[in-house]
């Protein structure tokens, strides 16, 4: 009971919290005036920020900066060690650099390396750290791009993709990081430069050091960003990372902050806040499903120990319980964060299955910084072109058409990540290379390379930990995934806002089906899990679902 208590004081919260940061995110990207900090960087970057981009030109400043990013993390990491603040570490290997460059530019934080272990400090906040607010601003700039088309009639023009990265950086994710970074600092996080600070000696007899770094600044922006890495190898099970209930709470809230944030901007900038709270409905429900299949599944686990304990306790945190392990697992898979304070393969065969469903509906619920906005909306796209159908109509969103071109835009986008989730697990599976690095045979295995793809495709970054993802084989294909998964769709919805931005508004009638409302929400919750259930229940039936009845049998 205290478990679904907290989790609803979590969702209180939350919708008590996007109401006034997604009006402020509404006026940041409307301002018609720059900060002279701002200023200053369009100076030195040779930015006239008056310019309205077409959708192509907004594309391709979009994917340089992007694959600049890529290259420039790429090369800080392969030079680790010749770097200041390296702690003596060396510099990652060209596979593993190549896939971490990718993770964290693609804002999926997918580590082939256990955190400490691996990264010092100078490579933690100058590599990564600016990927985690650079790539959250990317998928910030694609979701308002997408809004701006909705919104703009009879133009070629979406935006300036430079200001929205920046504006979204200054005014939003720097100024809420710094926030929570000194809140974390107050609850017990940690906040230094410092090495290993000492060693002790542990209840089994061993030595173990005891390392220093800047977790909190690393851990406020992580959360908000979706960038979910963890500075240490277990991420939010650490205490140093996440000392107490309370903070575990917080970084559950800030995990789905902005994408619901978001949400509401999307409601003000179009005129209609009513689109919002459907849209703010659609992915509440989602996410409730998944918390309440989660919860069950951990809480309800026919194994012999489980059912002594009276809970799947296995890989949970102790300081959190199972229901606040599962809770912040849900948000954690649900947001495309991907951070974890528990064991996702300790998760029992249908909780694990539940955290990769819930990736699998495709980032809405609520879904990423932006991308969770414009996965929303493309499935609400779907869900009007199946409703004009039914009612032969013109599908029609916003009073925008939603004719062929438009309609092929969204099934691409929509086949993309599935492409890409399963094309990349049979590859695998059919691969010696990554049948051994498999740490479980069977319906378990199966689930773990599943997931990770399923995790990488979506920009999520979390995993069941028996695969060894370290490989030459898994760094290159994952890293392949997490490029198709991230940038293919946001080609394809860059092209659609540029597709209905050039529409004329047409006039809602009697007839027009309504966008909004218990309805329309409801049919869009059904369009979710009906295209999710098609495409990859056969994946799911073979891996999590199997094992589970295996487990349930036996």
């Amino acid at each position: 009971m205290s478990g679904w208590l907290q989790a609803a004081f979590i969702l209180m919260v939350l919708v008590a919290l996007h109401i006034p940061l997604g009006d402020y995110m509404a006026r940041v990207y409307t301002d018609s005036r720059h900060w002279r900090a701002e200023k200053v960087i369009y100076r030195l970057c040779g930015i006239d920020p008056q310019v309205d981009q077409r959708w192509i030109h907004y594309l391709t400043a979009l994917l340089a900066f992007s694959g600049t990013g890529v290259l420039l993390l790429y090369v800080l990491l392969r030079l680790q060690a010749e770097l200041p603040l390296s702690v003596g570490h060396a510099g990652l290997s060209p596979a593993l650099a190549f896939n971490t460059a990718v993770s964290f530019t693609t804002n999926t934080s997918w580590q082939n390396y256990s955190g400490e272990s691996a990264l010092g400090h100078f490579a933690l906040a100058a590599g990564l750290g600016v990927q985690a607010f650079a790539s959250a601003a990317v998928g910030m700039a694609a979701g308002l791009a997408l809004t701006r088309g909705l919104i703009r009639r009879r133009t070629d023009r979406i935006g300036n993709f430079w200001v929205d990265v920046i504006r979204s950086v200054t005014r939003i994710l720097l100024p809420l990081s710094l926030l929570f970074a000194i809140v974390f600092v107050a609850l017990g996080v940690i906040q230094n430069l410092e090495g290993i600070r000492t060693t002790v000696t542990t209840l089994t007899g061993s030595r173990q050091p005891i390392l220093g770094g800047p977790v909190a600044s690393w851990e406020s922006i992580k959360l908000m960003s979706g960038d979910g890495g963890g500075f240490f190898g277990v991420s939010s099970a650490h205490p140093f990372e996440n000392p107490t209930s309370v903070t575990n709470v917080i970084e559950i809230v800030l995990m789905l902050l902005i994408p619901t944030g978001f949400i509401r901007m999307f409601g003000r900038l179009v005129d209609d806040r009513r689109q919002g709270w459907t849209l703010l409905a659609v992915a509440g429900t989602l996410f409730l499903l998944a918390l309440v299949g989660a919860a069950a599944a951990e809480n309800a686990h026919h194994g012999t120990v489980p059912t002594a304990v009276g809970a799947a306790t296995e890989g949970k945190e102790t300081r959190f319980g199972v229901m606040g392990g599962a809770t912040f697992g849900v948000a954690a898979t649900a947001s495309a964060d991907g951070a974890s304070n528990s064991g996702y393969d300790s998760f029992t065969s249908l909780g694990g299955g539940v955290l990769m469903a819930i990736m699998m509906l495709g980032e809405v619920s609520p879904g990423g910084c932006g991308s969770g906005l414009y996965g929303l909306l493309i499935i609400s796209l779907v869900a009007v072109f199946l409703g004009g159908l039914m009612i032969g109509r013109t599908p029609e969103y916003l009073g925008k058409r939603i004719g062929s071109r438009e309609i092929k835009l969204v099934v691409l986008y929509q086949l993309a990540t599935p492409v890409a989730v399963l094309v990349g697990s049979a590859l695998a599976i059919g691969s010696s290379n990554g049948r051994a690095a498999m740490g479980n045979t069977g319906a378990h295995g199966l689930s773990e390379v599943v997931y990770a793809f399923t995790s990488t495709a979506n920009g999520n970054g979390s995993a069941f930990g028996g695969l060894n993802g370290d490989t030459a084989f898994f760094s290159t294909a994952l890293a392949i995934t997490m490029l198709i998964g991230r940038y293919l769709p946001i080609i394809f919805v860059i092209a659609l806002a540029g597709s209905l931005a050039g529409q004329q508004r047409g006039t809602t009638t009697i007839g027009t089906l309504r966008s909004h409302g218990p309805a329309f929400a409801l049919m869009t919750v059904g369009v979710a899990l009906i295209v999710g259930g098609l495409t990859y229940l056969p994946a799911l039936s073979l891996g999590p679902l199997a094992d589970g009845l295996h487990h349930t049998l036996r």
